[in-house]
């Protein structure tokens, strides 16, 4: 793995980020936890690319609050166009 921070999916909407960085402290040193408002889904931002993979082995697969979570790799955003269209 190449980055330190991961993408958290199919999390319980009632999740907080306070539960989400509980849930990864034991694998590694958190620097970051942001829940995306009902969405869904998050980040966590470990302090090194180690502490990522080994929370990534760990928790990938596991129920958090009633529901099975997805933990991969984060990617790099994409930038969305300013016109708000598609691009060809």
């Amino acid at each position: 793995m190449e980055t330190n921070k991961l993408y958290v999916g199919n999390l319980n909407y009632d999740t907080t980020e306070d539960a989400l960085r509980e849930a990864f402290t034991p694998h590694g040193t958190v620097v970051s936890v942001t829940i995306i408002g009902r969405k869904g889904f998050g980040f966590v931002e470990m302090d090194s690319t180690e502490a990522a993979q080994k929370a990534k082995d760990a928790l990938d697969g596991t129920v958090l609050d009633g529901r099975t979570i997805r933990v991969d790799a984060a990617r790099p955003r994409r930038e969305s166009s300013s016109e708000g269209g598609d691009s060809f």
